[in-house]
């Protein structure tokens, strides 16, 4: 019988926090983001129209929560599959090198407006051995709360990683 994937210490850190961060909302640059990927809506651009429907200012695209949440990594600092090394959500011991996003969902619960400072605090939440077509592999799951500067949860989210 091989050896699990999983290392008894990775089991440990279920249900324990793992990391979390923090990053400023800043306009002009999700602005650009929005532009970038063609999503024009003009809540994200046109303070009068965002007030005429209710919101204080314009808003944050939804997507744009992960570059918020994101810091600067040299190129040096980045693990062979490009994610960079010792990241916010901390490093899983397991015997599989190879990472790879495998999923994320986020459920937004108020807006997000410029000048908000965003924290996010996660924890792993499951970690499952599996056999694939390919052989086996790890399903990592998170969970992460974002909170704005006021300390209300303004989303909620769940990633899942894949290490073979």
């Amino acid at each position: 019988m091989a050896e699990s994937l999983v290392t008894p210490e990775a089991m440990a850190m279920i249900g324990k926090e793992t990391g979390g961060s923090k990053g400023v909302v800043y306009k002009k640059e999700f602005q650009r983001w929005a532009a970038a990927v063609n999503d024009l809506n003009p809540l994200y651009f046109d303070e009068e129209f965002a007030r005429a429907q209710g919101y204080k200012d314009v808003v944050m695209p939804p997507l744009f929560l992960s570059q918020v949440m994101q810091g600067v990594t040299r190129l040096g600092g980045l693990r062979p599959d490009g994610i960079p090394g010792g990241t916010r959500q901390g490093d899983i011991p397991l015997r599989a090198e190879r990472r790879m996003a495998g999923g994320e969902e986020t459920e937004y619960f108020e807006p997000i407006y410029p000048g908000d400072v965003i924290s996010s605090a996660s924890k792993l939440a499951n970690i499952e051995e599996k056999e694939g077509r390919s052989g086996p592999f790890v399903l990592v799951t998170r969970e992460t709360v974002y909170t704005n500067q006021d300390g209300v949860v303004v989303a909620r989210g769940r990633s899942s990683m894949i290490a073979r």
